[in-house]
């Protein structure tokens, strides 16, 4: 029970004491067949059939060098086609044994070889070797005769030397165990002739040595003893019953005692196999002959081959299969017509030649499945067998594989091919194979069998989650309720089961004095993000955060995608009025009018800001009627609130004029204030004296507002000089290079600058009518009049920029007059 190639290294140490170059070169011979079946992945074992349980057979982990811890995490475990449990491996220590009785003469009949492959399977990584355990032949079987007895009828006229057919023995095992002798109990009448003929069997006859005497002997008992080669020896005997007939002359005779014939296995019914012709010296009837099969030819034989009694023809009967049975052995009885019928005998053997009419089977065991993306290259994800029961060249058979990426065929041994992996495989671009497995054998015409194969790629996680964009930008208005749905974020994962399940969640980050869980939320699964609070323009115009997900994989994968909230105002503040120098009680507007004043004269000014952006902060002013539809000497400035006279002022006019004015925005709906203006009339000299007194008091004041005023116009001046000249440059240069998609594609949202009188915008609109050709280059700077569609202040923007609110005022009110 040892390693096949542990006897190479036998012979290696016997031939390496020598010194002769032959004996080196003998050397070498045995050290590279000794490679090449170590690197064949074959280990050969030997163990003796009818051996008891537990009987060592090899080291089995040690041969295979696998360490015997790993045995148990690696799933190690035998397998066997069609041989049961016969075998069996002893996980704690690697050794292969016996674990049930092993008949070789059930596993192989009378095979000349007999082994027990083995598929030792281990998994990560999955590895296949192969083992084979050679049976030996034991003398465990006697040799058998078919029949109980052997009867024979034999004239007493026959002479000495003639001679008689006797069925010989079996023996079940191979070799010398089934090399058979004989030997007849002495006696005085018969004697034992064994021949061997070409084909290796024993023709047994029964040789009379002296007449025999009817009178005196009726019927002989004799004892034909078998006995094998093996050791000990074993005997099979049959009892010879010889009946002793009257006289008669002559016994027909053959040409020949043994005839051989050969025919093709796939001859049809009815196809002549040999004629018989056997001579009679007598004369008249005695010379007519007929023929029979011998009481010795078995049924399986006369269930192929019928015989002509009157011609001696034998002819095909039954189906013929080389693979079932090749040679039949057919004993022929001649007798002739006369009273006491003579019986003459003969052997046809009829050997089968064999021709390819049996299609190659293919086999797959050990298959693993699915096979992992990441699998290296060389892993071995099926054992495949073939075989023909065909002989020859007819049994010889060769394996192919299509298609050949990324997987291949490996021949191991005696027609045992290993699917290994041949390339890298990626499940997201081929999820699945189908194979197809040849196998096609070298008879004329070759005959094949197929049998497809789907390999399924398992899935790893190597596709971390994407998002549809990197960027997403979300409007939402100011005064949400708390817990609303703004928007979902949604991102894809080109694995597969767990490893595609994405998971959502927010990157916590600061915005300010919070931290930005305390405004949003993320749903994990369906990733709609929700605001967790009522969002206010006036607080935060711009909420920016990342969203990011995750699969369930391991180890886990992500990205990350920034969301931009842009938090758009609602018109929820209504205008307020600011504080004046010339303030009266309960907050009214005060002031000395001298009735000699002409047309246009302003006599005060309502001042109110909008804590809103854009049209809501966009103010408006408008003079309330007086009761009873009296016409006012007064008007007020629709942007810029000052309190003017329309007329001359005569003495008709009240002397205290009482004002309601009210100021409005331009949200939707609108909100308004309202304002008292209270003024009085009086003569010039008095308007001079209050006049004076109070100039005293406010001449500091507006002198330091001039001052303000006339800085912050230069600013605006320069700032807008500098924006316009810019966006001029910037329109040239765009519209001179050649237009390209990216050029008048879709901008950034419009960037609005509001104030209290009016909107200034960045129209994409008008620069994509600029690049598009569309007319004449302009300004992009634009003021629009008021609208009620409010527009969203654009993240890129930082502090609104607040022209002179008095100075452009007056400009807007002049073309209102105008028109």
């Amino acid at each position: 029970m040892q390693k096949r190639f542990e006897n190479w290294k036998e012979f290696a140490m016997v031939y390496s004491q020598r010194g002769s170059p032959g004996s080196r070169r003998l050397l070498l011979l045995f050290l590279v067949l000794a490679a090449w079946e170590a690197g064949s992945g074959q280990v050969h074992y030997s163990v003796p059939e009818e051996a008891k349980h537990g009987t060592f057979v090899g080291r089995i982990a040690q041969d295979l060098g696998l360490e015997l811890a790993e045995l148990v995490p690696r799933l190690f475990r035998v397998e066997s086609k069609g041989r049961g449990d016969l075998l069996e491996v002893n996980l704690q220590n690697g050794i292969l044994f016996v674990n049930s009785r092993i008949d070789r003469e059930e596993l192989c009949g009378r095979s000349a070889e007999c082994s027990i492959h083995l598929e030792v399977i281990v998994d990560r990584p999955l590895q296949v070797f192969l083992v084979e355990v050679e049976v030996k032949d034991i003398n465990d079987n006697p040799p058998k005769f078919f029949r109980q007895e052997q009867r024979l009828f034999i004239l007493e006229s026959r002479i000495a030397d003639s001679r008689f057919p006797l069925e010989g023995a079996f023996d079940m095992d191979i070799g010398a165990n089934a090399e058979l002798r004989y030997k007849l109990n002495p006696n005085e009448y018969f004697d034992l002739d064994v021949k061997t003929n070409e084909e290796e069997t024993n023709f047994l006859e029964l040789v009379l040595k002296k007449p025999l005497d009817r009178e005196e002997i009726q019927e002989h008992h004799l004892l034909l003893i078998a006995i094998d080669g093996g050791k000990p020896e074993l005997t099979g005997t049959v009892p010879i019953v010889i009946n002793v007939l009257d006289a008669n002359d002559n016994a027909p005779k053959f040409d020949k005692s043994i005839y051989n014939v050969r025919i093709l296995e796939n001859t049809p019914n009815g196809t002549l196999v040999i004629q018989l012709n056997a001579s009679d010296a007598d004369e008249g009837i005695s010379k007519e002959i007929v023929y029979f099969f011998s009481n010795l030819v078995l049924d399986n034989v006369k269930s192929k081959f019928t015989i002509n009694s009157n011609s001696g023809e034998i002819t095909v009967k039954g189906g013929l299969d080389y693979e079932d049975l090749n040679l039949y052995e057919i004993n022929i009885d001649a007798v002739d017509r006369s009273a006491f019928p003579l019986t003459g005998h003969c052997k046809v053997i009829v050997k089968l030649l064999d021709v390819n009419d049996n299609n190659p089977e293919i086999a797959i065991t050990s298959l693993s499945l699915p096979v992992e993306e990441d699998a290296a290259l060389g892993t071995v994800i099926a054992l495949i067998s073939v075989s023909d029961r065909d002989s020859g060249a007819n049994g010889q058979v060769t394996c192919t594989l299509t298609p050949h990426v990324p997987f291949k065929l490996v021949s191991t041994f005696n027609n045992y091919y290993s699917l290994v992996l041949d390339s890298a495989l990626d499940r997201e671009s081929v999820a699945a194979y189908a194979l197809v497995v040849t196998a096609r054998d070298q008879g004329s015409p070759s005959l094949s069998a197929s049998v497809s194969v789907s390999v399924e790629v398992g899935d790893v996680n190597d596709n971390a989650p994407v998002f549809a964009q990197p960027e997403y930008t979300v409007f939402v208005k100011e005064n949400n309720p708390p817990g609303c749905h703004i928007f979902t974020v949604s991102a894809r994962d080109a694995d597969a089961q767990e490893n595609a399940l994405v998971s959502f969640s927010l990157v916590e980050r600061r915005v300010g004095e919070r931290v930005v869980s305390s405004y949003v939320s993320v749903h994990a699964e369906s990733g709609k993000v929700y605001a967790l609070q009522s969002l206010d323009h006036e607080e935060l115009e711009l909420l920016q955060f990342q969203v990011s997900a995750r699969d369930a994989g391991f180890p886990p994968l992500g990205s990350n995608v920034t969301l931009q909230v842009f938090v758009l105002d609602e018109n929820d503040s209504a205008p307020e009025l600011l504080p004046s120098q010339a303030g009266g009680a309960g907050g009214a507007l005060t002031g000395l009018v001298p009735r000699s004043v002409g047309a246009g004269h302003v006599v005060a000014k309502v001042r109110a800001v909008d804590a809103d952006s854009g049209y809501n902060a966009w103010l408006s002013y408008e003079l309330q009627p007086a009761a009873g539809g009296e016409r006012s000497p007064f008007r007020v400035g629709l942007y810029t609130g000052e309190v003017s006279t329309t007329r001359a002022l005569d003495e008709a006019d009240a002397s205290r004029q009482r004002l309601l004015v009210l100021v409005k925005d331009h949200g939707e709906p609108a909100l308004m204030a309202t304002a008292t203006v209270l003024l009085s009339l009086v003569e010039s000299s008095q308007a001079l004296k209050a006049s004076s007194r109070v100039s005293a008091g406010i001449v500091g004041a507006e002198a330091a507002l001039v001052d303000v005023n006339v800085y912050l116009i230069i600013a605006i001046c320069a700032v807008s000089s500098l924006l316009v000249l810019t966006l001029l440059l910037y329109t040239a240069l765009r519209c001179s290079a050649p237009p390209t998609e990216s050029a008048c594609g879709p901008g950034k949202p419009t960037l609005v600058c509001s104030s209290a009188v009016g909107s200034w915008s960045y129209s994409q609109q008008r620069r994509q009518r600029v690049c598009a050709g569309e007319g004449p280059p302009k300004t992009d700077l634009m003021a629009f009049s008021p609208s009620p569609t409010p527009c969203p202040v654009s993240a890129d923007v930082g502090e609104h920029q607040i022209l002179n609110e008095d100075n452009f005022a007056k400009i807007i009110e002049t073309l209102d007059l105008q028109r």
